[in-house]
């Protein structure tokens, strides 16, 4: 008789704990799969609201190459004295100011494309210096830079063609 109430016990329990076993498969599949999915939906719309910052501040580093191009800002600032090295120093400086009002962007562009952006700004530089150093006055410097400019390709050019491919991988 103790056999056959261990059957009977063996009978009701052994289901049970498939059953529950069974069960608590499954929910620990629908548990993950949900905090998976809570974490997609938090992940989407962080990207929803990131996107519109990460774009402007590609446009405001676009911005800059535009300002910071030699043939440009050689048109927009005119030497104050005719000494070269009085014009070397304004262009850096309007160059670094122009920079450190971007300064900050960098937080939302990639590392490459923030390199790329440095590497441009002080090619740039070294092309001023360079000039400054061999020319006679600030017009000969000018008329030295703006030949250059027009023989290689502007390193801002360069930088903003990198800049267009990211912006275009970022919205597909």
């Amino acid at each position: 008789m103790d056999y056959s109430k261990l059957i009977d016990i063996a009978a009701y329990t052994i289901p049970s704990l498939v059953t529950g076993g069974v069960a608590y498969y499954f929910f620990e599949g629908f548990i993950k799969n949900e905090k998976s999915r809570r974490r997609f939906l938090l992940h989407k719309d962080a990207q929803k609201n990131a996107l519109p910052l990460r774009l402007h501040a590609y446009e405001r580093m676009a911005l800059f190459l535009e300002r910071i191009n030699l043939s440009k800002l050689l048109v927009r600032i005119a030497p104050v004295t005719s000494e070269s090295k009085d014009y070397e120093a304004l262009l850096i400086q309007h160059i670094e100011q122009e920079f450190e009002h971007n300064l900050t962007q960098q937080v939302y562009v990639t590392n490459e494309c923030w390199n790329v952006i440095l590497t441009a700004k002080n090619t740039i530089i070294q092309t001023i210096r360079k000039n400054a150093v061999s020319a006679e006055n600030a017009d000969k410097m000018r008329e030295q830079i703006l030949n250059e400019m027009v023989e290689k390709q502007s390193p801002t050019v360069l930088a903003l063609s990198f800049i267009k491919n990211e912006i275009t991988e970022i919205i597909g």
